[in-house]
C-alpha cells in the first residue's frame, strides 16, 4: 500500500507513505519509484532506520536502533556502516570512529562500559590493529596490538609517576606426548616481559580531562598552549 505523491508517469515521487508486503512501513521521501532523500524505515522485528537514501539504499547520515537496544548514528554508503560514526551497544560499550565496509576499521576509541576503560587506536576489519593506547584508570598501556591483542615491545605508564618498559612475547604452550600436530590455540593471549621501570618520558595523553576554571582563561590558555609547542618542538 501506498499513499503519498506521484510524478506524471505514476511513479512514487515526493514525499509518500508506504506498507510493505512484509510487514516494513517507510515513511519519507521518494524520487522515480525509490526511496530517495529523508526517511523513516520501521522493520517488522523492531528496528528502525532514520536518515538519508539514495536508491532504496541507506546512504548518508542516519540513525539505525537495532532490535537489541543498540544503535548506530553516522555515515553510510550503499547500506553499509562506513565513514565515521558511533555505535552504542547493547551492554553500554561505545565506538566512536572510522567504519568500512560495515566494520569498525581505521582509527576508533572503544569504551568499555563496566571498567571505564578506553582504547585508543587502530582497527581492522573489526579488531583492534595496530598502534594504540589502552587507557585504564590509573594507569595504561601504549604499544602495537595485533588480532585484538597487544604485541612486541611498548609501555604501561602509571598516574604515580613512572612507567614500565617491555613486550609482549608468544607464550610458550605445555604439550604433553602426541600433541605435537595439534593446531596451538588462538585463545592464548601473548604473555607482558618488563625490562625497565622509567621516570615519565613525554607522553601526550588522549582525551585530556577538561581545564579547571583557572585555566579556562584567555591568558591561561595562550599560556598552556605555548607551553605544549614548546614540549612538542
Amino acid at each position: 500500500e501506498y499513499d503519498g505523491e506521484r510524478n506524471s508517469e505514476g511513479e512514487r515521487h515526493g514525499r509518500g507513505k508506504a506498507q510493505l508486503p512484509n510487514g516494513d512501513t517507510y515513511d519519507g521521501e521518494y524520487e522515480h519509484g525509490l526511496r530517495s532523500g529523508q526517511g523513516t524505515y520501521r522493520f517488522r522485528n523492531g528496528a528502525c532506520y532514520t536518515g538519508a537514501y539514495l536508491q532504496n539504499k541507506k546512504h548518508g547520515r542516519g540513525i539505525f536502533f537495532y532490535p537489541d537496544g543498540s544503535k548506530y548514528e553516522g555515515d553510510w554508503v550503499n547500506d553499509q556502516r562506513h565513514g565515521y560514526g558511533e555505535y552504542t551497544y547493547a551492554n553500554g560499550d561505545t565506538y566512536t570512529g572510522e567504519w568500512f565496509n560495515h566494520n569498525r576499521h581505521g582509527q576508533g576509541t572503544y569504551v568499555y562500559k563496566d571498567t571505564g576503560s578506553k582504547y585508543v587506536g587502530g582497527w581492522v576489519n573489526g579488531i583492534q590493529e595496530g598502534q594504540a593506547e589502552l587507557i585504564h584508570l590509573n594507569h595504561r598501556f601504549k604499544g602495537k596490538f595485533l588480532n585484538g591483542n597487544p604485541v612486541g615491545p611498548g609501555k604501561y605508564v602509571f598516574d604515580i609517576g613512572c612507567e614500565q618498559h617491555g613486550e609482549y612475547v608468544e607464550s610458550e604452550q605445555d604439550k604433553g606426548e602426541g600433541e605435537e600436530e595439534e593446531e596451538p590455540s588462538l585463545l592464548v593471549a601473548p604473555k607482558w616481559k618488563a625490562s625497565e621501570i622509567t621516570k615519565l618520558t613525554l607522553w601526550t595523553p588522549h582525551g585530556e580531562n577538561p581545564p579547571s576554571p583557572r585555566e579556562a582563561s584567555p591568558a591561561a590558555a595562550a599560556e598552556a598552549v605555548e607551553e605544549r609547542a614548546a614540549i612538542t618542538e
